[in-house]
Parts: structure tokens; sequence; C-alpha cells
């Protein structure tokens, strides 16, 4: 094989090598030109297929600009129930699960002992009284000196004194509710030696809630005392409103955050300390904004692009925009109420494609 003949060769495996890798292209470009040539659908057979989408007619709306964070609810009051003295448990009162007011007798300990303290020292009282009594009948007649009444009247003093210290003493053998709440399960049994350590049970008051979250500091000052939230727990569809009641003075050095509580009412107990609440808290409010769907516009060099219906055919207009929502865009400019907006196939269209309206869709913001 001479020379010229292994350069045709491999010119021509060349050529081969290019045409196999072009050949997609080439192929979708000439069936690109085919489908050019297909008549529009109810066009009169000229043009090219107009494309189905779905539209929505602008109206002036309220637009809600609304921060969002997770947060926790807790009780409005909770707490471990000990008893203030040592002693073997004699009664246990409450029924787990269930409502108590404040002062209810929950569980006792035994008080034989300072009972019986306390019949000795009342059963001195009233001969303590009578001699005071006798004292001061004396020193109205100058037969005694006020030093000796002062005595008496002193010793009936630290009788009573030491009445009410047993009473006190019997008092602290009593465990009773701090305030009205739902008091949990029992942890220990009639006969056990309970001791202010000794957790007896524990009282939960769950109506009011706390709503507690947490703010970076660019948001730090839209919320203070009166701001009000929305929130929602899990498996729950319902929307609950509450009203930010603190906030702390300063953020944290570690987080740069701020914690704040809000407080829902919860008159029936519905929702439980513990949950996770999503939060929900209105920053900016506009009135009469033309809002249209984010999914609606697209960025192209640098603009934003929404496209119209006008006569049978896709237009396309830049937009401002302005506030944005997850779901929605505020427009400022370039767009007006009573356009009918093309809200599907946006990334197909292009200004002057015919188009048919398969869909009227209705449009709100959040």
């Amino acid at each position: 094989m001479n020379r010229k003949t292994k350069i045709i060769l491999f010119a021509a495996i060349a050529l081969l090598i290019l045409g196999m890798a072009f050949f997609p292209r080439i192929k979708r470009f000439f069936d690109s030109d085919k489908l050019s040539d297909i008549p529009a659908r109810g066009a009169g057979g000229a043009g090219r297929s107009e494309l189905v989408v779905a539209a929505t007619v602008l109206e002036p709306q309220t637009l809600n600009n609304m921060f969002r964070i997770t947060g926790v609810l807790l009780p409005d009051e909770e707490v471990d129930l000990t008893f203030e003295t040592a002693g073997k448990i004699t009664n246990i009162f409450f029924k787990e699960g269930t409502f108590v007011e404040k002062g209810t007798l929950l569980a006792k300990v035994n008080d034989a002992p300072l009972q019986a303290e306390l019949k000795k020292l009342e059963a001195q009282l009233p001969l303590a009284e009578d001699r005071l009594f006798r004292q001061q009948t004396l020193l109205d007649k100058d037969a005694i000196s006020q030093e000796t009444y002062q005595s008496v009247f002193t010793q009936l003093e630290t009788l009573k004194a030491e009445i009410e210290l047993v009473k006190a003493r019997i008092r602290q053998t009593e465990l009773r509710a701090p305030f009205s709440g739902m008091i949990g399960l029992r942890q220990v049994s009639e006969g056990a030696y309970a001791s202010p350590t000794v957790v007896v049970s524990n009282l939960t008051k769950i109506s009011p809630l706390k709503i507690e979250f947490s703010l970076t500091e660019n948001f730090v000052n839209l919320v203070k005392p009166g701001t009000e939230i929305s929130f929602r727990v899990e498996n729950d569809l319902e929307v609950y409103n509450a009203a930010v009641y603190a906030v702390e003075s300063r953020l944290d050095i570690q987080t740069l955050n701020l914690f704040a509580r809000a407080r829902y009412a919860n008159h029936d107990g519905k929702i439980k300390p513990g949950q996770s609440a999503k939060i929900e808290i209105k920053i900016e409010q506009k009135e009469n904004a033309i809002v249209i769907p984010s999914i609606s516009s697209v960025k192209e060099m640098g603009r934003d692009i929404v496209y119209v219906y006008d006569n049978g055919r896709a237009r396309e207009v830049e937009i401002n925009t302005g506030m944005r929502t997850s779901s929605s865009v505020e427009v400022i400019n370039g767009l007006s109420v009573g356009d009918t907006l093309l809200t599907t196939g946006v990334m197909q269209l292009r200004s002057g494609m015919p188009v048919r309206i398969g869909q009227m869709v209705s449009n709100s913001a959040e």
C-alpha cells in the first residue's frame, strides 16, 4: 500500500468517526424541520402546534410575608412533687392522670408523734391563759410587779409559738398541690419511706401553654411582647393563634439567637406539652398587591420573565419583583390587574408561540 492510498484510507476513517459523532444532532435538526412543517391544530393548517397551558387572571391581593420557625410547647407550670419532711407514707389520695385543684391533699406521711406533741401543748394552753388572767388581776391591784406579770405573759406566748411550730411540722407531712393542673404517674406506694429527695409524682399546668422559640439576629427587632403568631402541631391541620409575652434581654453568646415565648390558652387541653410547633410570624403585609406563583416566572439573562396570553399567543413580559414567600412573588411593575398569566409550560414558551388555555386556575397568595 503506497503513501497516497494510506492517506485516503485514514481520511475516510476520520470522516466516518465524525459522522457517527454528529449523527444524533443532525437527526434532531431534520426532525425539528419536519415538526415545524406540521400544521397547527385549529390554526387553519399554518404555523407551529399550539401549546396547551394553564392560566390565571391577575387580581389585587393581600400579600403576607411570613417568618417560619420551629418551636416547642412548654407547660405553663411544672413541678416534681416531694415532701418537705421525711417519714413513712401513710396515705395517697390522688388518682394518676387526673386534674387536681390547687391546695388538694395528695399524700401524707406519718405524723402520729407530732399529733401527740400538739395535743400535749394544747392541753397546757388553758392553764397558762388562766394563770395570765390571775396575774393581770393582781397587777391591776399593784399586788405583783410588772416583771412578774411579763414573765407569765412570755410563758404563754412561748407555748402558743410551740403549738404553731408543731402545726407547721404537721403541715410538712402533707403533700398538697401547689397549683391546679394534671397530675402524672405515681412513683411511690403507701408504706414507702419518703424524703425531700423522693419524687412522688409530677404536676403540670397545661392551660395555658407556653410556646418557646428562638430568633436569629436578623429578626430580633421584629418580635416583641404582643406580637401575634400562629402555629401548627404534628398530625393536626388546625391553625392555633398565640401572642408573645416575653423576649430575652440579650442574644445567646454561642448561637447568637434570641429566645422568646408566646402563650396559648389551650382551654380544652387538646395540645400537650413537649410537642413541636411549626410557627409563622407575620413580618409584613401589603394590600392590593399583584402576586404571581413563583413557578410562573423564569430568569433569563439576569431578567425576570413571565408570559401572558395575548390573542391566542404567548407574549413575553419583563417584570420587577418585590416581596417573596415560599410559593408567591410580588410583581412591582410589568403586569397589571386583569392580565391573563400563563402558569405552566413556562420553560417551553417563546414570545409569539401559539397557545391554548386548557385550564384556568385561581391565584391566591399565602
